[in-house]
């Protein structure tokens, strides 16, 4: 198979869009739970929250495919094997990435179950996640070559 190279743009594009998205979901965090719940916030949040776990798992499988032995494809596969390839800390791959992976399915297949409540406690307490995130995916961009990824 050739080795295909890495799509800094692409990567960039998503890494900016996840941003976007945790600034909407920052406003919404200052709000307090009564007014989250029974205003828009929630239905908002859900969105953003949707739009951000997308644009995490876009980047992972685009890194990923570029890496040999680097496919995955489920998206808690995924998470762990960022953590695998050394892009990830292992322990932050297996478990904060691997939840958000199953958060992420939750959105999408179980959206009706979702609770503002839980939606709330994901925004005051787990956006910084996204952060840990785009930080170890930036020595990716800088340096693809260490991770076995064409630049």
């Amino acid at each position: 198979m050739t080795p295909i190279p890495l799509d800094r743009e692409t990567v960039l594009r998503r890494m900016n869009g996840i941003q976007e998205e945790l600034r909407e979901l920052e406003k919404l965090a200052r709000f307090s739970l009564k007014d989250f719940s029974e205003g828009v916030g929630y239905k908002l949040a859900q969105f953003h929250l949707h739009r951000a776990l997308e644009g995490v798992f876009h980047i992972s499988t685009h890194i990923l495919s570029r890496i040999p032995g680097g496919q995955a494809t489920e998206y808690k596969a995924i998470a762990r094997k960022l953590g695998e390839v050394g892009i990830l800390d292992p322990q932050f791959a297996n478990s904060t990435l691997t939840h958000m992976a199953g958060y992420r399915n939750r959105l999408v297949h179980f959206y009706a179950e979702v609770t503002s409540e839980e939606l709330y406690n994901l925004l005051q307490n787990h956006l910084q996640d996204f952060e840990i995130f785009l930080k170890a995916i930036k020595p990716v961009l800088q340096n693809p070559q260490k991770y076995g990824i064409l630049g």
